[in-house]
């Protein structure tokens, strides 16, 4: 008999969910984890060694690449994000953001914007909306949209033949990745992780600009040093003394969001909500789901999330960023993902699911660096 793969990682008890209304309590002023201090080459350097041990145990570098098997490379890289929503049924659908695709492959300006326009009359959208590329990562390229200038100026930008995804805009400020996995052998779903993302933001003081405010915090200044972000604030305008700035639509690290470790809000409620939206999408086995959210106690009762994005085999247990995590358990939650994802693939493969190819795998990764170098800069 197969043994039964260990999905249970314990949620962390230290989690208040107070009244669940005020999610920024959350997110306190901290400064950064070491993991986000560290050179990202140096990161890479004990999980490539961790993948390379893996791929020796269970027979190959790409096995993880067979965990979903409807999606290009199962997830890992090169996939789109409307193959996620293309594959979901009727209650996946329901609970994921109103979206709609145009291929930009007009002049500039003239029939994309028209054919733009007319998939969003027909979803029903109506600005603001958000702009992202459907082959994308980290947020790169995101932006969101309030006129037609603006998104005629998107697509001028935007590389052509490429397909963007517009989505309505959600404009709730809590916002999770719920991390998911389902043993192929027993078919249990459970959630594996939760990270709770803050955007980037400032506290002004009456006297300083925005650009000075962003100088003197060591989380915010990230913003002004990553070369693909447009701050839309205007960096000479005064925020008054306590007013709070948000300075990205996305909450990514890399312009100075905040993930903290939401492992608490992992109830029964929550795993049978994710659970069922999973089973929901044809033979998704592991990934994160993207998703804002009402409160923090709705969230851990199942209930009160929108659905953004799902990521697939190559998704990040972002969690690990979290400041209060220490760099050898932010490592371990890390190598404990890749181990499942492993283990998960092996059993796919088992069971007659066939491995994309290294070869194969490396031209989807080459296109997706190189696409990612020419979108709009996000905002």
């Amino acid at each position: 008999m197969a043994a039964r793969l260990d999905l249970d990682l314990a949620p962390d008890p230290g989690l208040d969910l107070g009244s669940g209304t005020d999610t920024e309590k959350f997110a306190e002023a901290r400064a950064c984890s070491v993991l986000e201090r560290m050179p990202k080459w140096l990161i890479c350097v004990p999980l490539v060694v961790q993948w390379l041990w893996l791929s020796a145990r269970y027979g190959g570098p790409t096995v993880p690449s067979a965990a979903n098997p409807h999606l290009t490379a199962g997830g890992l890289v090169g996939e789109g994000k409307l193959e996620y929503f293309r594959g979901m049924g009727p209650l996946a659908r329901s609970l994921t953001a109103d979206h709609c695709a145009v291929v930009n492959d007009g002049p500039p300006g003239e029939a994309s914007l028209a054919r733009a326009t007319q998939a969003m009359a027909q979803a029903g959208l109506a600005f603001p909306v958000v702009a992202k590329p459907d082959l994308g990562l980290c947020g790169y390229g995101v932006r969101l949209l309030h006129d037609t200038a603006a998104l005629q100026a998107y697509l001028a930008a935007f590389p052509r033949g490429e397909t963007v995804v517009l989505q309505r805009y959600l404009p709730q400020e809590g916002e999770a990745g719920i991390f998911y996995a389902r043993d192929p052998v027993t078919g249990e779903g459970r959630v594996i992780g939760l990270a709770l993302r803050y955007f980037p933001r400032v506290t002004g003081d009456g006297r300083s600009t925005v650009a000075q405010l962003v100088a003197a915090d060591v989380r915010a200044r990230r913003i002004a040093r990553s070369p693909r972000h447009q701050c839309s604030v205007p960096p000479d305008s005064v925020p008054a003394a306590g007013q709070q700035v948000r300075l990205a639509t996305i909450g990514s690290t890399r312009v100075g969001g905040l993930y903290r470790d939401g492992a608490a809000l992992i109830t029964p409620e929550l795993v049978r909500a994710v659970d069922a939206v999973a089973r929901d999408m044809p033979d998704f086995r592991f990934g994160r789901f993207d998703v804002r959210f009402d409160s923090l106690r709705a969230l851990g009762a199942g209930r009160g999330f929108t659905i953004m994005e799902v990521n697939g085999a190559g998704s990040e247990a972002i969690e690990a960023w979290d400041p209060d995590t220490g760099v050898l358990q932010g490592f371990r939650m890390v190598f404990a993902k890749q181990r499942l994802l492993f283990r998960i693939g092996a059993a796919q493969r088992k069971a007659g699911v066939r491995p994309i190819g290294l070869l194969a795998l490396a031209r989807l990764n080459r296109r997706q660096n190189r696409l990612v170098d020419r979108y709009p800069p996000s905002n």
